[in-house]
C-alpha cells in the first residue's frame, strides 16, 4: 500500500533501461534496479549501507539525490545497478534462514549478481561503488576477484569496525560532557568502552547515542543538509516501495540482519592487516565532518594501501550522510574519473 509518491527527477528514454528485476541469488529471490540511457555503457554496481538500510537502493528509482551521489547525469554515462541486499527492502523474505545472514554470504551474493550482470550485458568488467556497510562487502570482493572490476569507489570506507567503535565512544563521552548530558554520561560509563563482541544490547546503546548526537549528519545550515527524515522520505515517497517494503527495511530486516554471527563478523576484521594491497584503481570518498566512520582510520589506511592508482577525496560539507552539494560534486567526479578507467 502506498499513500505518498514523488515526482521523478529524471526519466529514461525508450532506448534506455529503467527496470526492476527479481532474480535468484544465493538460493533466495533478490531484487535489483537497472537505470541507464544506453545499456552498452559501462556497468556501475552499487552496494548500499546498513545492514538493512537499502539507500541508495531500489527506492531511489528516478531520484537524482541518492544520499551519497546524484544520479541524473550518472545514468547517461553508466548502466547504474542498485541492489536491495539479502533480507532488506524488496529482497526481504520471512523464509530467509537467519544463519545465512553473515558477511561471507553477502560477499557471495554480490559476486553472483556481478556474474549475472556481466553475462547479461556482455561486458568483461564493471565498476563497483560501495557505501558504509557496503564497503565491508566491496573491499574483500575486489581483493579476491580483481579481474571482475575496472575500479573500486568507496564512500565512507570502514576499515576496522572494532577500532571505529572505540573512537565513537570517545567522541560521545566528549560530546556528553561538553553538553553536560548527565544521562548520557552515566549510561555510557555503565556501558564501558568497546568492543562489544557478545552483546548487541550493548552495541545498540552506543548506536542510540550516536543517533541522538547526529554522528551521521553535519548541519551546514542550508537546504542541502541531509536529515534522518529525508532518508526515510526517500523510501516513503518511492514509486516502487510499499509500506511493507519500508517495514521490511527498518524493522524485520534489521532484526534478521543482526545475528550473533554478524556481530562476530563486524568485530573480527582489520583491512589494514588483511588487505594491505589491491590490484585495481581505488577512489575513497569520505565526509570531512564524519563522526560515524572516523576520518582518521581511512586516512591511515589510504596512506599504507598499495594500489596501482589511488585517490582520497574529502567531501567538505558532509558527515556520514552526504550533503547535496557534495553529492553533485561526487557525481561529476565519478563521471570524469571512472570513464577513463573503462576506456
Amino acid at each position: 500500500m502506498k499513500f505518498f509518491s514523488r515526482k521523478t527527477d529524471f526519466t529514461i528514454s525508450k532506448n534506455g533501461m529503467n527496470i526492476i528485476e527479481t532474480i535468484e541469488i544465493g538460493g533466495i529471490k533478490q531484487s535489483i534496479l537497472i537505470q541507464t540511457e544506453d545499456p552498452q555503457n559501462p556497468l556501475l554496481f552499487v552496494l548500499h549501507g546498513g545492514p538493512s538500510m537499502p539507500i541508495p537502493g531500489i527506492s531511489n528509482r528516478g531520484a537524482d539525490y541518492a544520499l551519497i551521489t546524484c544520479t541524473k547525469r550518472l545514468v547517461k554515462h553508466f548502466t547504474l545497478v542498485y541492489w536491495d541486499q539479502r533480507g532488506t527492502g524488496k529482497s526481504y523474505s520471512k523464509n530467509i534462514p537467519k544463519e545465512t545472514m553473515h558477511l561471507k554470504q553477502f560477499i557471495s551474493d554480490a559476486k553472483e549478481i556481478i556474474g549475472y550482470l556481466l553475462q547479461r550485458f556482455n561486458q568483461p568488467k564493471l565498476h563497483i561503488l560501495a557505501y558504509s556497510w557496503g564497503t565491508i562487502i566491496g573491499l574483500p570482493l575486489i581483493s579476491k576477484y580483481p579481474d571482475l572490476f575496472y575500479s573500486y569507489t568507496a564512500l565512507s570506507q570502514v576499515t576496522n569496525w572494532g577500532e571505529n567503535d572505540k573512537l565513537n565512544y570517545q567522541w560521545l563521552m566528549k560530546k556528553a560532557k561538553e553538553s553536560n548530558n548527565q544521562k548520557a554520561i552515566n549510561e555510557l560509563t555503565r556501558l564501558g568502552a568497546p568492543p562489544y563482541q557478545k552483546s548487541f544490547k550493548k552495541w545498540n546503546i552506543l548506536q542510540k547515542w550516536l543517533f541522538k548526537y547526529k554522528s551521521m549528519i553535519y548541519d551546514a545550515k542550508d537546504k542541502g543538509t541531509p536529515t534522518y527524515f529525508k532518508m526515510f522520505q526517500m523510501m516513503l515517497t518511492s514509486p516502487d516501495y510499499t509500506l511493507k517494503d519500508i517495514y521490511h527495511s527498518l524493522v524485520t530486516g534489521m532484526k534478521l540482519a543482526y545475528s550473533e554471527q554478524m556481530l562476530y563478523d563486524l568485530n573480527h576484521f582489520n583491512f589494514s592487516i588483511e588487505i594491505p594491497k589491491v590490484e585495481i584503481p581505488v577512489l575513497f570518498i569520505h565526509g570531512r565532518k564524519d563522526k560515524h566512520i572516523m576520518p582518521k582510520l581511512i586516512q591511515d589506511y589510504f596512506e599504507q594501501l598499495d594500489a596501482p592508482k589511488k585517490k582520497l577525496y574529502w567531501a567538505k560539507k558532509s558527515s556520514h550522510m552526504f550533503h547535496l552539494d557534495d553529492a553533485r560534486e561526487i557525481e561529476g567526479l565519478l563521471i570524469k574519473y571512472l570513464k577513463k578507467l573503462s576506456e
